[in-house]
C-alpha cells in the first residue's frame, strides 16, 4: 500500500523543471514513436512531441504519477498528430485540385515555366534571409501559426513577431523582385 509521503513523491508538477525533465526524459521516445507512426516525418513528429510537452509545461498541470502524465501525453500527441496528418491531407488534395483547375484553364507551356520560374525564386529568396526572419515566415505562412504562438515558440514577444513577419515579406519581396512574379488569376 502507498502511503501518504510515497504518492506526494510520485506527483509530477509540469510547471516544475525536475519534473518536466523527468517526464522529458522517460517520454520523449515512446511519445515520437506514437506522432512519427502517424505523421510518417522526423520533423514534424518532433515538432508536435514538444508541442505537447511545452502545453503540458504552460498549463502548470499536475498528475498522480509518471504513468497519468504518459497517458496524457499520449492522447495529446496522439491527436496533434492526427490533425497534422489531416492537414496535410487537405492542403496536398487542395494543391492538386489547384493543378487540374489551373492546366484546364491554360495550356500554355510559358504559364507553367513562369510558375516554376517563381517558385524557385521564392525559394532562393527565403533562403537568403537572416535566420530569425526565415524562421518567423515560414511559422506564420507555412505551419499557419499566429503570432501568440510563433512567440511562445520562439520565445518573442507577439509584437516583435509582428515586426519581424512584416520584415521579412518586405526583404524578400525586395529579393524576389515583385514584378517579375508569376501570380495566376
Amino acid at each position: 500500500m502507498q502511503t501518504g509521503s510515497d504518492k506526494a513523491e510520485s506527483t509530477i508538477y509540469a510547471a516544475n523543471e525536475a519534473d518536466f525533465r523527468k517526464v522529458y526524459d522517460a517520454l520523449m521516445a515512446l511519445l515520437f514513436k506514437v506522432s512519427y507512426r502517424i505523421v510518417n516525418d522526423e520533423e514534424a513528429a518532433e515538432d508536435l512531441v514538444h508541442d505537447s510537452l511545452i502545453k503540458m509545461h504552460e498549463k502548470e498541470l499536475v498528475f498522480p504519477s509518471l504513468d497519468d502524465a504518459k497517458y496524457w501525453l499520449i492522447r495529446v500527441v496522439k491527436n496533434a498528430s492526427l490533425n497534422y496528418a489531416k492537414r496535410k491531407t487537405r492542403e496536398k488534395k487542395a494543391y492538386e485540385r489547384f493543378l487540374k483547375e489551373d492546366r484546364r484553364q491554360t495550356d500554355s507551356g510559358e504559364t507553367e515555366l513562369l510558375k516554376a520560374e517563381t517558385l524557385r525564386r521564392t525559394r532562393e529568396a527565403l533562403e537568403k534571409l537572416p535566420v530569425n526572419l526565415k524562421t518567423v515566415l515560414i511559422l506564420k505562412e507555412y505551419a499557419e501559426l499566429n503570432y501568440k504562438e510563433i512567440g511562445r515558440v520562439l520565445g518573442i514577444t507577439e509584437g516583435n513577431v509582428k515586426v519581424r513577419v512584416f520584415r521579412a515579406r518586405e526583404q524578400l519581396s525586395k529579393l524576389i523582385g515583385e514584378d517579375d512574379v508569376y501570380l495566376p488569376r
